[in-house]
């Protein structure tokens, strides 16, 4: 994988971004510093069963940013996630999230607070529409009204392709539009964090710059992003990364650091 060597560019602008074409690769991220946390995530620890998995990791993901979790296959990446969505309790430490206590919400709360996940392996649902699985993503919003035509029209600005598809069976579209559908059903429920497990897996190199640019643009307009990869490309829209391996965090780059992936593919490879 070519390794960049520099990012000099400002971060795309929203009215370029909805211009971009549909092969664009994704712009490097600008490096103005977040401070503000969204999530902070301290001494957590977790497991299945008798089998611990993660042990007491700790981590910041500021408003407004791009996190990218990078680790290997049982790195710990996806326990975080399930974590963080309450599809499993943490068996120590703490999580905050927007100022608030996070650490025992079941799934319902985290959705309803604004924590969305969109899953590995897409699962969108193959015998309704395009349309219908967005609507099924926003149900966590059902007591507004009025708001559904417009946040659709959001999604279909974001990925056009799903409007040219939108009566057409979600297990008909190929693998990245399947994705792409993916991405959009967790934008129906109007995200202030929003989690998208192994976005690049199974998809061919043009797709994968295509779903990382959308994922740049989602953030560019104010949706704190974290990805979870294995793919290290992940890190040109990235704000901070964190190496996973069996456990712990192995690493955090935030930055300049962010410019050398040679030495962060040192540190995911030991």
């Amino acid at each position: 994988m070519p390794e960049r060597t520099a990012r000099t560019r400002a971060p795309v602008k929203k009215s370029a971004a909805k211009k971009a074409p549909a092969t664009a690769a994704a712009a490097p991220k600008g490096r103005t510093p977040k401070t503000q946390p969204l999530l902070q995530v301290r001494e957590l620890k977790s497991g299945y069963g008798a089998l611990p998995v993660l042990h007491g990791i700790s981590f910041d993901v500021n408003v407004g940013e791009t996190a990218v979790f990078l680790g290997l296959n049982g790195a710990g990446k996806s326990t975080t996630v399930l974590n963080l969505c309450g599809a499993v309790r943490p068996w120590g430490g703490s999580i905050e999230f927007d100022g608030k206590d996070a650490t025992s919400w079941s799934t319902s709360k985290c959705v309803n607070e604004g924590i969305i996940l969109v899953p590995e392996g897409r699962r969108v649902f193959p015998e309704l529409s395009v349309e219908k699985n967005l609507l099924v993503g926003s149900w966590s919003q059902r007591g507004e009204r009025g708001w559904f035509d417009e946040q659709r029209e959001k999604v279909y600005d974001y990925l056009p392709r799903l409007r040219e598809r939108q009566n057409q069976l979600a297990g008909t579209l190929s693998g990245g539009e399947q994705q792409m559908l993916a991405i959009g059903r967790g934008l129906m429920a109007r995200p202030k964090l929003l989690i998208i497990d192994e976005a690049s897996l199974g998809l061919a190199p043009v797709i994968v710059k295509e779903v990382f640019r959308i994922v740049s643009q989602i953030n560019e307009d104010g949706v704190t992003v974290i990805l979870v990869e294995a793919n290290i490309s992940a890190l040109d829209i990235a704000d901070m990364g964190l190496v996973f391996e069996k456990g712990v965090i192995r690493a955090e780059v935030r930055g300049k650091e962010l410019e050398n992936p040679a030495q962060v593919r040192q540190l995911l490879m030991g």
